[in-house]
């Protein structure tokens, strides 16, 4: 007689003190390490990443910094959009989690 199997699946929120920011209109000669550079003035980076085409490997021309503290990213936020880096003025924004974008993609 085959036995009934019992399977828990435990789904667990963790609430992160990190901000995602993102950075928009970089020059395609940025790097991540220079983006580091500027953004290690307001606090601790966890991670930088500049997302780049799958086919070419080239720079699409934003990029996200996640900075380890919430109060140090809104600093780097507030203190940074608008100003220039590798000569383009960028645009930084908090990042939105995946499910607030509205990136024309409907639910399937």
């Amino acid at each position: 007689m085959p036995t009934a199997r019992l399977i828990l699946r435990v789904s667990c929120n963790i609430i992160e003190d990190m901000t995602n920011i993102h950075i928009g209109n970089l020059s395609f000669n940025t790097t991540e390490e220079g983006l580091r550079l500027a953004f290690e003035k307001f606090g601790t980076v966890e991670e930088t990443r500049i997302i780049t085409d799958k086919t070419t490997g080239k720079s699409k021309g934003f990029g996200f910094v996640e900075m380890a503290d919430e109060k140090q990213g809104e600093k780097a936020i507030k203190e940074m959009d608008g100003k220039m880096l590798d000569g383009r003025k960028i645009r930084v924004s908090k990042a939105l989690a995946k499910e607030q974008r509205n990136d024309g993609w409907q639910n399937r």
